[in-house]
């Protein structure tokens, strides 16, 4: 149970994933944008299957730092996308330009060290604490993948739920404008995680 817990804490707290899922629902991309939070799940099962069945020998802790610094180029230029994304109101509907799919989801995930971080602890400490072994690791992955899906799901359905309630264009152009800076905000936070890795060294 506390691994469920751990991986729920950290899955749906706020990041670049969720936040991106969020301005999907706000700007109308709620069902298109599937692709993306299968992705997502596709990316953390791949994460917790790899680490679950080789531990940390993968991926160590001196390699986060270099991941950060790949994740906040990706995470920028997601930003760069979502601020100057068009959004065209019809009908009180918006029909947003770009879409995402599942290899945004699966790329932003697999580079997203806070995806990292939260699947280490868990195979490195929680499995073997609990006795998980064989398939059964492959059936704890499978069921925490689900809950990475829904991260982003759950975000993007509360978007759609708020977007549903705003009309015209320029409400729509200041929520990816916002969504766009805070998605910039990561981004930093993971740049300033490699120069402190490099000051550190």
């Amino acid at each position: 149970m506390d691994i469920f817990l751990y991986a729920f804490s950290v899955m749906y707290s706020p990041g670049p994933v969720n936040f991106i899922g969020l301005n999907a629902g706000l700007t109308g991309q709620f069902r298109r944008s599937t692709g993306f939070f299968i992705g997502v799940g596709c990316a953390m099962l791949l994460l917790f299957v790899l680490f679950g069945y080789t531990g940390e020998a993968i991926i160590s802790q001196a390699a986060l730092p270099y991941i950060s610094l790949i994740g906040g180029v990706y995470t920028l230029y997601l930003a760069w996308q979502v601020f100057h994304a068009r959004t065209v109101v019809d009908e009180s509907s918006s029909v947003p330009a770009r879409t995402l799919t599942f290899w945004n989801g699966l790329v932003i995930q697999l580079l997203n060290p806070k995806g990292i971080m939260a699947v280490l602890p868990i195979t490195s400490v929680m499995l073997p604490a609990a006795h998980i072994t064989g398939v059964s690791i492959a059936v704890v992955s499978a069921l925490l993948a689900l809950g990475a899906f829904g991260a982003p799901w759950i975000y993007a359905l509360l978007g759609a739920v708020l977007g549903r309630r705003i009309s015209g264009a320029a409400a729509f152009t200041l929520f990816n404008r916002c969504m766009g800076i805070a998605l910039a905000v990561c981004a930093y936070f993971m740049f300033h995680a490699f120069y402190l890795h490099l000051i550190s060294t």
